[in-house]
């Protein structure tokens, strides 16, 4: 698999007043914005094509990034003049990603507002009869009662046992083929596909973060800056 998605088009109103004039990708984690930890990783895995949407303040993330030759990556950009929310935003920007695609069918895709050491190399690059694969970990404390839980390899409804997901995943090009265009959540297409055993996953025990308010930020810049896991 050589090409991922980094959603960026959140507007992060939880991280205000930090995202009044600064797009929550652009926050800094150990000096280094989230989202250019996600491409010198990505390139690390091998990945050679990123797809970003953005929209909130989202010229500041292109003038960043550049068109991804300082990183050894092509980056193409998915401007949305009002966000989409996720599903919205990668189905307007699949043109972009089957552009990229050449011949293979799937692409990974990352939340532009994490920090985590999940190895995007490891990512399974076919889903078999799967049509998407969820990165699922232990439920942090923001999130205790988590979303899913897995099973044989198979994302399923919460049970006993539950996880939350990472925001990391990947999804073959058909499982968005159905969905119209505009403003689409993901959460209602993840339901049907496990409904249907059609989401595979698998639990990340590394570290993960989910920046969601700026006091979260400011601990996980610490720990990351001291180098403690």
């Amino acid at each position: 698999m050589k090409t991922a998605m980094i959603l960026a088009a959140g507007r992060g109103e939880r991280m205000r007043p930090l995202t009044d004039h600064t797009p929550k990708p652009l926050l800094k984690v150990a000096g280094t914005s989230l989202i250019e930890h996600h491409l010198i990783r990505l390139k690390e895995s091998g990945f050679k094509h990123v797809v970003i949407n953005h929209s909130w303040l989202g010229q500041q993330i292109v003038d960043l990034v550049g068109n991804g030759r300082r990183f050894g990556l092509s980056i193409k950009f998915s401007a949305e003049p009002t966000p989409l929310e996720t599903a919205g935003g990668i189905v307007q920007a699949l043109p972009l990603i089957k552009s990229c695609l050449g011949d293979d069918t799937c692409f990974a895709a990352v939340n532009g507002d994490i920090f985590c050491d999940i190895d995007f190399a490891s990512l399974p690059s076919q889903l078999d009869s799967a049509l998407g694969y969820l990165v699922l970990v232990d439920n942090p404390p923001h999130n205790s009662g988590g979303d899913f839980s897995l099973h044989e390899g198979r994302v399923i409804k919460v049970q006993e046992r539950s996880y939350t997901y990472s925001g990391v995943a990947v999804y073959h090009v058909d499982m968005f083929k159905e969905l119209g265009t505009g403003k689409l959540g993901l959460r209602p297409l993840f339901d049907k596909l496990i409904e249907s055993g059609k989401m595979g996953g698998v639990c990340h025990s590394g570290i993960w973060f989910d920046i969601g308010t700026p006091q979260r930020l400011a601990e996980i810049d610490l720990k990351m800056s001291e180098g403690i896991n």
